[in-house]
């Protein structure tokens, strides 16, 4: 059969996320730069004749990122500080969308939709992604937590002028992770999280000029990371691993009151002991669900202290 000209037009599907994934195709960066001009700046053509965008370019993250947030999201008023974390937004939603479908298992294969949903972002960053994407995909009510005062007033700003009604709090305990945030009475279906990645600022830089050099292939001189990050955005005392075991230590306190507990899980090599930190506390269930964004691969740890049976009457209850 010929190719009709729509046929030839079609975007090609990034299979690997997510099919609800509103980014699952190539940008159509024609329709972004005409809502977002300034885009259009660092958008090139490559050798392969398709438009492209230098990820390596702080600037033009940002840019893309408020395109893709204005078109796909009706989010008019989203900027953070130079230096903060800008995350891909592919990647985020996806992390949403394998949420809902969670969600959904239990609940007779319908995703929970509405304000009765009740999610906490543990560590929204400025940028505040992950309620800015399950606001808008399914009308989820957000508790968002940060230990950066200047982060939470960011975000602030971001969900004020968006009329998004997120409830940001600030942790005052760096200690701590759900003490301090959830209150005694609170229930919560869902709790998500982009942990610390890193041990140090040593590592994630060491870690950036090597991404630096396998991407663009040749050796970087210093850091420019077009994502950005401060301190608690990208490392902690013992990476990502310590803080997940403090994590999940600390849920089993929270047992009763959250439904299911969730995190983004970059390294691979760390699912062994977190598996084990999970054995330790007496975790019901827990799923791991693998997700694939261009090259990287990463995976979301879920868990719940509740019985199939009981998590079947969560939401009836």
């Amino acid at each position: 059969m010929p190719k009709t000209e729509a046929s030839t037009t079609i975007p090609e599907v990034k299979s690997k996320l997510h099919p609800r994934n509103k980014h699952n195709t190539r940008y159509d960066f024609k329709k972004l730069i005409a809502q977002t001009p300034e885009l259009g700046n660092h958008v090139a053509v490559n050798k392969y004749g398709i438009e492209t965008l230098d990820f390596f370019n702080s600037t033009a993250v940002k840019l893309l990122n408020q395109s893709l947030l204005k078109f796909d999201y009706g989010v008019d008023h989203w900027d953070i500080p130079d230096g903060f974390l800008c995350p891909p937004i592919p990647g985020r939603a996806d992390y949403i969308h394998y949420a809902a479908d969670l969600l959904a298992k239990e609940n007779d294969g319908i995703i929970p939709k509405g304000a009765s949903v009740k999610c906490l972002d543990i560590g929204t960053g400025a940028n505040c992604i992950y309620p800015i994407i399950g606001t808008c995909e399914y009308k989820w009510s957000w508790v968002a937590s940060e230990i950066e005062p200047k982060s939470i007033t960011m975000a602030k700003a971001i969900s004020k002028s968006n009329n998004l009604n997120i409830d940001l709090r600030l942790q005052l305990d760096s200690k701590c992770i759900f003490d301090g945030i959830i209150a005694e009475d609170e229930i919560f279906d869902l709790t998500v999280c982009n942990p610390p990645f890193h041990a140090s600022e040593e590592d994630a830089i060491s870690s950036n000029l090597r991404k630096i050099k396998n991407l663009k292939g040749k050796k970087p001189q210093e850091s420019n990371a077009s994502f950005g990050g401060q301190h608690n955005e990208l490392w902690c005392k013992g990476g990502e691993l310590r803080f997940l075991k403090d994590m999940i230590a600390e849920s089993i306190n929270y047992k009763d009151q959250v439904l299911w507990f969730s995190t983004l899980v970059s390294k691979h090599g760390n699912l062994k002991d977190i598996y084990f930190a999970l054995k330790k506390v007496e975790a019901h269930s827990v799923e791991t669900i693998e997700m694939g964004q261009g090259n990287k691969s990463s995976r979301i740890v879920a868990w719940s202290f509740h019985s199939k049976a009981a998590r079947k009457q969560w939401r009836k209850g």
